[in-house]
């Protein structure tokens, strides 16, 4: 799953938001899709400019997500790397795009679970918002543990006087 940190938690929260508040959706545009609603938050790039540099390769997300060169030169393939950099991997990506991640499935009740469509706005607000809770569960008890282990550091240290 995602690094979990306050910058993609932000992110697909504020992509929550416009999908619950009647942004563009359509599961068959690469700009206006799951990961397409997402990339409009990470890259700052239009519903518009995300399908034409999409339509410059072959295939829809999960055929760009296998294709991915980050060397390539593809404007499509940059802004995949782009997303990449907020603790994304090409997993992550893949899941959102079919609703198919376990862990955030798990975390759904099962008469819910059963009847996710992947081309469902309701049902992807759905897993982006569990996703987004357990990204956050994450972020806070890992800097929980990194907080505590400064303190422990700290109170080893021998005071001067």
């Amino acid at each position: 799953m995602a690094k979990a940190n306050p910058k993609l938690i932000d992110a697909i929260e504020r992509t929550v938001a416009k999908l619950s508040n009647g942004a563009a959706y359509q599961w068959g545009h690469m700009g206006a899709c799951n990961c397409g609603n997402l990339a409009q938050e990470l890259t700052q790039f239009t519903k518009s400019e995300i399908h034409q540099y999409a339509m410059q390769k072959h295939g829809d997300w999960n055929e760009q997500l296998l294709d991915y060169c980050p060397t390539s030169g593809y404007p499509i393939d940059l802004m995949i790397s782009k997303m990449l950099d907020f603790g994304l991997t090409l997993d992550d990506l893949a899941h959102l795009e079919r609703l198919s991640d376990l862990s955030i499935l798990s975390q759904i009740p099962k008469e819910r679970r059963d009847k996710i469509n992947k081309n469902s706005r309701e049902d992807v607000v759905l897993y982006m918002e569990t996703w987004a809770k357990i990204l956050r569960e994450n972020w806070i008890n890992e800097n929980e543990i990194s907080l505590e282990l400064a303190l422990e550091k700290k109170l080893k240290l021998p005071v001067l006087v």
